[in-house]
């Protein structure tokens, strides 16, 4: 069941966004990894900047999350995560459906060159990169990530 994720979720969002990361440790630059990968405070400065959080249940659990943002002009789908042990049910595709139906305006997703899997994922779900330019001008614009984060993404992008 798709859920909308409430405060009393944000421990289980905490956990399933940092479990499901690790699949980034060693792929993306050594110099962007933190651990845990996303911080609570971090995760609370992205609800309290708008990202709608929703979230897969089984049996009375999150079993994936996926956020959406309303940036103006183009709607966000922000950190997409399934839990490890759950990967490959389709539960991020049902989550991604589910995000879609919620806007009339382009979908834009972030993330990182190396994460071939969820490029791949996205792809599969139609959406298509963007050139490099305009990757650049659109996590400057819509995004409040570094410069060298920047240097190391991608955008998807899906017309409506």
């Amino acid at each position: 069941m798709i859920r909308r994720c409430t405060e009393k979720d944000f421990d289980e969002l905490f956990s399933i966004i940092n479990d499901a990361a690790q699949a980034y440790n060693g792929i993306i630059p050594e110099d962007c990894w933190h651990e845990p990968y996303m911080s609570a405070d971090y995760l609370r400065h992205e609800i309290n900047d708008g990202v709608r959080f929703w979230g897969w249940e089984e049996q009375g659990k999150l079993a994936g999350v996926m956020g959406i943002q309303d940036r103006g002009e183009v709607t966000l789908i922000r950190h997409a995560y399934v839990r490890t042990v759950l990967r490959n049910k389709g539960i991020g595709s049902q989550l991604l459906k589910n995000l879609q139906t919620m806007t009339d305006k382009t979908i834009l997703i972030g993330t990182w060159a190396a994460a071939t899997w969820a490029i791949s994922f996205y792809e599969k779900n139609g959406y298509r990169l963007v050139s490099t330019g305009e990757k650049n001008r659109l996590l400057k614009k819509y995004w409040k990530i570094s410069a060298r984060q920047i240097e190391k993404s991608v955008v998807l992008s899906r017309e409506i």
